[in-house]
């Protein structure tokens, strides 16, 4: 089985945010810091905002962060979510099958069972298992700590609280 770009970003999306946890983040930043088009990103920010994996705020201190908490996202919903509507392979598609097997096929029906058992694994995973501790990770995506502008502080209601003045 392949995982589509878009699955990809969304993962390292969420794993980015879920680092930086505490502030909001900017799609500039994240594009930079996980090698991601800015385009594909704002694609995914959007279907990631829409299904409350993400909380995003527009304007000049605007940005993005977790929805939800690392505990409660769960790696086999955003997997299903990101690519529900893609068929795994031609004859699970109800437009543009060609296969002429598709009657007699009994090989749908094992790949049916792996693609269940492959969400199944990644139910028991959750974006925290994928972050928490984990030090290198942290490394990669943590703050970067060089003067420079940042994103504003989140407070706990998820808005952004300036910063306090010299």
């Amino acid at each position: 089985m392949r995982i589509t770009k878009r699955t990809n970003i969304a993962v390292r999306l969420l794993m980015y945010c879920a680092v930086n946890s505490g502030r909001l983040v900017t799609k500039a930043e994240i594009a930079q810091r996980c090698n991601i088009s800015e385009n594909h990103l704002a694609q995914v920010v959007n279907q990631l905002g829409q299904l409350g994996f993400l909380s995003t705020r527009r304007g000049r201190h605007g940005g993005l962060c977790l929805g939800r908490s690392p505990r409660e996202i769960c790696i086999g919903d955003v997997f299903r979510q990101i690519e529900s509507g893609l068929p795994m392979v031609e004859c699970f598609a109800d437009v543009d099958n060609t296969c002429p097997l598709v009657a007699a096929c009994r090989l749908r029906h094992a790949l049916t069972d792996a693609c269940e058992a492959f969400y199944g694994a990644l139910d028991g995973v959750t974006l925290d298992n994928l972050t928490c501790d984990n030090i290198d990770l942290h490394r990669i995506l943590g703050p970067v700590s060089c003067p420079g502008p940042q994103s504003a502080p989140v407070s706990e209601a998820g808005g952004s609280r300036a910063a306090a003045g010299p």
